[in-house]
């Protein structure tokens, strides 16, 4: 049984698909990546590592019905977390943003997603540096680095498969 479950919430698809690039880089250690609307909290708990993944909508808002979406996501899911301990769990984010058409909020989703896991007892791994990104504000940040890996599929494309390389390798002493 693989290890590493991936969980993400998407409202046009494109956190599906670095979900599943992630899934294909880790091979069989990581379980098919799922939909977080399409789980349950027992499911999402019997991994012991959670690669977790969300886009940022509007003005910073995690995708679900409150953020305008079609159906529920980490919007919905992020209720169930409450007073859930994820001690002994090892977490590691990914976000997805757009820079240019969203500068003062860029990848903030995270930010409440981080909160939750952190404040559930859980080991957050996988921070990642702000250096080469063009933004104005995000609340996505711990200090001078994002509490997840930043993937901007809208401007940055060609960088995304070089990033996810880089930060899963810094990962493997924690989720492997």
């Amino acid at each position: 049984m693989a290890t590493i479950g991936i969980f993400f919430g998407t409202d046009t698809g494109k956190t599906r698909k670095i979900a599943k690039l992630i899934q294909q880089k880790l091979g069989e250690a990581a379980a098919a990546p799922v939909n977080i609307n399409r789980t349950d909290l027992a499911t999402f708990l019997s991994y012991p590592v959670l690669l977790l993944g969300t886009p940022t909508l509007g003005d910073g808002q995690l995708p679900g019905l409150e953020a305008g979406c079609e159906s529920e996501s980490w919007g919905e899911f992020m209720a169930q977390l409450a007073g859930t301990s994820l001690s002994g769990k090892t977490v590691a984010l990914f976000g997805l943003g757009d820079q240019v058409g969203y500068p003062d909020n860029f990848v903030s989703g995270m930010r409440p997603l981080y909160d939750t896991l952190k404040n559930c007892g859980a080991q957050v791994v996988g921070l990642w540096p702000n250096d080469g990104y063009a933004f104005n504000a995000s609340s996505a940040l711990e200090a001078d680095k994002f509490v997840g890996l930043v993937i901007d599929q809208d401007n940055q494309y060609d960088l995304t498969d070089e990033r996810v390389d880089a930060w899963l390798e810094s990962l493997k002493p924690s989720i492997l």
